[in-house]
């Protein structure tokens, strides 16, 4: 019988190398099913017995630090393996399910943080981000669903940022995706009392140039953010909104002031990731090309900053928050990238929204 280390290290294993993004363990009544999301689609892979299915489910419990006895409320955790001759980060989350604890994990490389040039499908884009970066103070956030990328392009910022502008940046993350020696990385651990805001507290005090924040969740995270922008700090974080002009409201909503968004706010991003046709095989992929190292994504950004932010100030100011500005939006930019022959035009109806549409 193989031991329950080799099961996980195999199925593991044959993730990364399968380039999946993450690994599925679904209770059904016919037995457990491994799942890997490869391209943003859910591959089936093996069935296992239950009996299985538990152990491994404990055993990468027991390495990420979760409670291994609790199985009626969700829990994650992270843990950083070594795979397939690469470093390779590990984000568990599990969840009570109508039959057993069900486990998805997100495979994270830690070798993988590209120059914002091969991450942007079209360079422009990518050069107008840099150049932003430069700014000595402000506020940049980037908008998206889960999956989109936002955590991959913040990471790019981070690098660019410490090689080409020697800036001392600290990062605050839930959890820490991908360990670097070049900033300083804080863990948030809400059990431990070290929340978004508490730490964002402590890292003003400690002589940061930029500071990264996981993700703005709460009222008392946007403010101080907002007031460590406006004291001489360049701040990149995340929220979930739709397109980037829905990032202003989420903040009025949080409690913060139009007057000071407008004075810390230097741009927002709205991104997605989007499929990349195969040229060779015009439609689906043939069997060969699933394990080629050609791009299968890239990143597309809505860039809402300049005069297009300051004229979407100026319609709140005036109580129009919902009129048109003009600048380039998402489907401006997946329907330029289907024009091109770059996606598919299924990506364009995935990926872009029809209930603004006349």
């Amino acid at each position: 019988m193989i031991s329950i280390e080799k099961t996980a290290e195999k199925i593991l294993t044959r993730a990364i190398q399968a380039s999946a993004s993450d690994i599925h363990i679904f209770f059904r009544r016919e037995g457990p099913l491994i799942q890997f999301r490869i391209d943003n689609k859910l591959v089936p892979q093996e069935t296992i017995s239950f009996f299985e299915a538990e152990r491994l489910i404990a055993h990468l419990k027991f390495l990420a630090a979760m409670d291994i006895g609790e199985k009626r409320r969700p829990q994650s955790g992270a843990i950083t393996m070594n795979l397939a001759n690469q470093v390779v980060g590990l984000r568990l989350s599990t969840l009570p399910t109508a039959y057993l604890e069900s486990l998805v994990i997100r495979l994270i490389p830690q070798q993988n943080i590209l120059p914002l040039e091969q991450l942007s499908l079209f360079p422009n884009t990518a050069q107008k981000l840099i150049a932003l970066l430069k700014h000595s103070h402000g506020m940049l956030i980037f908008t998206g669903p889960t999956g989109s990328g936002k955590t991959t392009t913040l990471y790019s910022l981070l690098h660019h940022a410490h090689a080409m502008l020697n800036r001392n940046i600290i990062t605050l993350e839930d959890p820490i995706e991908s360990v670097s020696e070049k900033v300083l990385q804080v863990q948030i651990n809400e059990k431990a009392g070290i929340t978004y805001s508490v730490g964002l507290k402590a890292v003003l005090r400690h002589d940061p140039d930029v500071i990264i924040v996981g993700e703005i969740r709460d009222s008392e995270t946007a403010k101080i953010a907002v007031r460590a922008a406006l004291t001489g700090h360049l701040i990149l974080t995340t929220m979930h909104t739709r397109d980037a002009q829905g990032a202003i409201s989420r903040l009025l909503e949080f409690g913060v002031s139009l007057l000071e968004i407008e004075q810390s706010l230097i741009g927002v991003t709205a991104q997605r990731l989007v499929e990349l046709r195969c040229l060779p095989c015009k439609e689906d992929c043939a069997s060969a090309c699933v394990m080629t190292d050609r791009a299968k994504r890239a990143s597309v950004y809505e860039l809402l900053y300049g005069k297009s932010l300051a004229d979407l100030f100026q319609m709140h100011k005036a109580e129009k928050g919902s009129a048109s500005v003009s600048y380039r939006r998402l489907r401006d930019e997946i329907g330029k990238a289907v024009a091109m022959g770059y996606v598919d035009s299924q990506e364009y109806d995935r990926l872009v929204y029809h209930d603004d549409k006349k």
